[in-house]
């Protein structure tokens, strides 16, 4: 008997940095072929990464996963027609794409389901035509998760919104979910049975748990503390909470603290300008993209790391990819943002955490960090390492997943 055979589908793949491609390739580490059907990488600043056009490429082989690329039409300036452009074009041109896949076998078909919800729809059709079980891994709920990027405020969009997500979800044979409570919505939305529905939460690559010095930015940025994010620069991260601490640290004549901006996105323009009108540039360095394994660097040199969230009905509802980065890290978590993250800073007891928007408690907590002795701030650290390893290890949390999407085996906590 051969291998067995998965196919993935999902909109994000390499060489966006989406934890989409770890995942595809720990199924390869598991003994599973897998197949991947995805976009035509754009994301964040909806232009075309290096190399590729609309035409193409459309298969490649990445770290032995083979990838068939979906035509899609770029989020170019990150509007809001084009973003909704976006999110509808890769099912379209994807559906279309399966007709390449005719001949093969594939024992189940998985999801990798972020923004947007209309991605698992190639995936449906392949999964009911040839009768395989279909897994959507639900990270970004929708709609509610729509409206921390595009302000759709009309009634009847907003019914239209959610009855076509939760058309998507229902068609899913089984929904994996990154939290209980996010696990307990999906049941009342879907009405599907609980053994259906089993949460694995997401883990972090390797790399995050390693401590890489980079002499040159201790030789930059050595002279302040150093909070260092990491990430996509997005309406959702409520990147805007810092400038208002930067302004408050102004006042209070603290002069000492700086935030190191590692990323971008749509709403990075719009940060640099907001820092300009509150005179904080002196509190701010931005240093552009950079692929995941520059990240651990930045890490390493920071004396904290900070991820906010703006207050959302779903948000709140799963554990952000950043946290789970930033315990493997091995430093102090200064978080602003309701639910499950805030939930696991707080258990771990690696950092302090406060509601989405709380400017007050951030800047406060910042300053408590400031004051503190690096050896409790060290401890801090220490902290949410061990509890990153007692809970999102990855090979224990790979493991799971494969399990339920091949056999429907729930995880250990559940059964």
């Amino acid at each position: 008997m051969g291998k067995k055979r998965i196919l993935v589908v999902s909109q994000h793949y390499w060489p966006e940095n989406f934890r989409s491609t770890d995942v595809c390739q720990g199924f390869t580490e598991l003994g599973y072929e897998v197949d991947v059907l995805c976009g035509l990488p754009n994301y964040p600043k909806g232009e075309w990464a290096e190399g590729y056009h609309f035409f193409g490429p459309r298969k490649q082989v990445h770290n032995g996963v083979t990838l068939y690329r979906a035509g899609e039409i770029p989020r170019k300036g990150n509007t809001g027609l084009r973003i909704f452009l976006n999110y509808i074009s890769f099912p379209f041109f994807a559906t279309f794409d399966l007709l390449r896949l005719c001949g093969k076998h594939y024992d189940a078909v998985f999801c990798y389901e972020t923004s947007p919800v209309l991605m698992a729809f190639p995936a449906i059709v392949y999964a009911k035509l040839h009768k395989i079980p279909l897994t959507t891994y639900v990270l970004d709920l929708w709609p509610e998760n729509l409206y921390s990027v595009l302000n759709v405020q009309n009634k009847l969009l907003r019914k239209i919104a959610m009855g076509v997500s939760t058309w998507h979800y229902k068609r899913s044979d089984r929904l994996i979910a990154m939290s209980p409570t996010l696990r307990q919505r999906l049941l009342m939305r879907t009405g599907k049975p609980e053994q259906d529905v089993a949460v694995v939460p997401q883990y972090c690559e390797e790399l995050y748990t390693k401590d890489v010095v980079d002499e040159d930015l201790a030789h930059r940025f050595g002279d302040k503390f150093n909070v260092v994010f990491a990430g996509n620069f997005s309406p959702a991260q409520g990147l805007e909470y810092l400038v208002e601490v930067a302004s408050r640290l102004r006042a209070q004549l603290v002069t000492g603290i700086r935030f190191i901006l590692v990323g971008d996105g749509m709403s990075r323009e719009s940060l640099e300008k907001l820092i300009k009108n509150k005179n904080v540039a002196d509190y701010f360095a931005f240093e552009g993209q950079h692929p995941p394994t520059d990240i651990p660097k930045y890490h390493t040199f920071a004396d904290a790391l900070v991820a906010c969230l703006v207050h959302s009905d779903s948000i709140g509802l799963t554990i952000p990819a950043k946290i789970t980065s930033y315990t493997a890290a091995g430093k102090p978590v200064l978080c602003c943002m309701d639910g499950e993250g805030a939930r696991v800073i707080r258990e771990a007891d690696c950092g302090f955490a406060c509601d989405a928007g709380d400017v007050n408690a951030l800047t406060e907590n910042l300053l408590r960090l400031y004051y503190m002795s690096p050896d409790k701030r060290a401890e801090m650290g220490a902290r949410g390492r061990a509890y990153h390893a007692a809970h999102f290890d990855r090979s224990e949390l790979l493991g799971q997943l494969a399990d339920f999407i091949m056999e429907g085996k729930m995880p250990p906590q559940e059964r």
